[in-house]
């Protein structure tokens, strides 16, 4: 099948992707050696930098080769399949397992209804979601790892390659889709879907963490138009220092809701996207933090269109505000720091993406920020504005 058959332009799924996801990757036969790859070349320019900002930044204003894959993915057997990732990360000069999928699916007629029901084993929580609208598989589907980026994020959005879920789900008419995973640290057994991450740095749950997900679908006019409305939740405890598996623990909840509406031709492509998540963070005594409870709220909004699967335009809304602390935000870093204590940021993303073929993306995504860890204007205490991180970012992107 061609590409755009699954993908408005990849990774970003139609009907069609989901369905192939939803049902373990096993649509058509079975693929003799089911390889394929990835590259990524990359350039970012920072709007201001200055000599103290390109010692922090290194690469910024650098070509760099920024990733390179090799995926194994598709049919195991009749209702089992994969989608697994191995990749090398150009900037940091390491190579480690990306994100993994398994899955087993099947059918059932409950009184005279379809029902399709899973179970699935994945590292990364979100990577088995079927929409563009949360953190894994959400835009931008791409970014420079070269540059200044805001301090905060949720817990549900730092766990990618730290962690084991394991899962179930149902989808049933076509319609209604219930899914329950329950995530523990990857170690020991699950050791294989952390392989090559640095463990210092990984988090460790506090057992089995559970997340749900429900969401409402419906396609119409011959799958030309489809809606999707929608509400997740995760709930984790973390130790803090992931070094002693023992102890108090600090507990994270986060719950969102979220929106996708997709209109799909072979000329026209559109899409849009809403997400908005709270997260409430619950410090034990032994953290590092000014409150005994912290909130984060986030914001995202995107909107894209194709035309005749060749030109692209995203356009996005971003925006972040939480409780203020200085422990946690207030490092007296100068770029990325916040002198007042506080996580807010926000900002606009644009992007012109032209594909010559099916598989190359050219692309230029102009990121703007209106606040950047906590301020417009002097955020970091050294006069540092919000505006002064904007950047503009190239990227060439090959699949094979």
């Amino acid at each position: 099948m061609d590409c755009f058959a699954c993908h408005v332009s990849w990774p970003e799924l139609t009907p069609t992707g989901r369905q192939f996801k939803l049902n373990g990757y096993t649509l058509g036969p079975r693929p003799a050696l089911p390889l394929a790859g990835m590259l990524q070349l990359s350039y970012c320019a920072t709007d201001k930098r200055g000599t103290d900002f390109a010692a922090s930044f290194p690469k910024d204003r650098e070509v760099v080769l920024q990733q390179a894959s090799l995926f194994y993915s598709g049919k195991l057997a009749d209702h089992a399949g994969i989608f697994s990732q191995f990749s090398y990360d150009g900037v940091e000069h390491h190579t480690s397992i990306d994100n993994v999928d398994v899955r087993y699916a099947n059918h059932v007629a409950l009184a005279g209804t379809d029902v399709l029901y899973g179970f699935m084993l994945h590292n990364n929580p979100q990577v088995q979601d079927v929409w563009n609208t949360t953190s894994t598989w959400g835009f931008p589907f791409s970014s420079s790892p070269a540059a200044n980026v805001p301090a905060a994020a949720p817990l549900i959005e730092d766990l990618g390659q730290q962690v084991a879920g394991l899962g179930a789900y149902v989808l049933w008419h076509d319609t209604v889709y219930a899914e329950v995973t329950a995530y523990r640290t990857s170690n020991h057994l699950f050791n294989p879907l952390r392989l090559g991450v640095n463990r210092a740095e990984a988090a460790s749950l506090d057992g089995y963490n559970p997340y749900w997900r429900l969401a409402l679908q419906h396609d119409w006019a011959d799958g030309t138009q489809s809606a999707m409305i929608g509400t997740y939740g995760l709930v984790a405890d973390v130790f803090p220092d992931n070094r002693v598996a023992a102890g108090p623990t600090d507990r994270y909840r986060d719950i969102g809701v979220d929106a996708q509406y997709q209109y799909v031709t072979d000329r026209h492509r559109v899409t849009a996207q809403l997400n908005y998540l709270r997260e409430t963070q619950t410090w034990s005594a032994a953290a590092q933090a000014s409150n005994g409870t912290d909130r984060l709220h986030v914001f995202r909004a995107k909107a894209t269109y194709y035309y005749d699967k060749k030109y692209g335009f995203n356009a996005a809304r971003f925006s972040l505000h939480g409780s203020a602390d200085s422990a946690l935000y207030d490092t007296g870093e100068a770029f990325t720091g916040s002198g007042n204590g506080r996580p807010d940021s926000s900002g606009w993303i644009t992007e012109l993406n032209y594909l010559p073929r099916r598989d190359i993306r050219l692309t230029l995504q102009l990121t703007h920020y209106n606040k950047f860890n906590g301020a417009s204007r002097n955020y970091d205490g050294f006069g540092r504005r919000a505006s002064d991180n904007d950047t503009a970012y190239l990227l060439a992107w090959f699949m094979f």
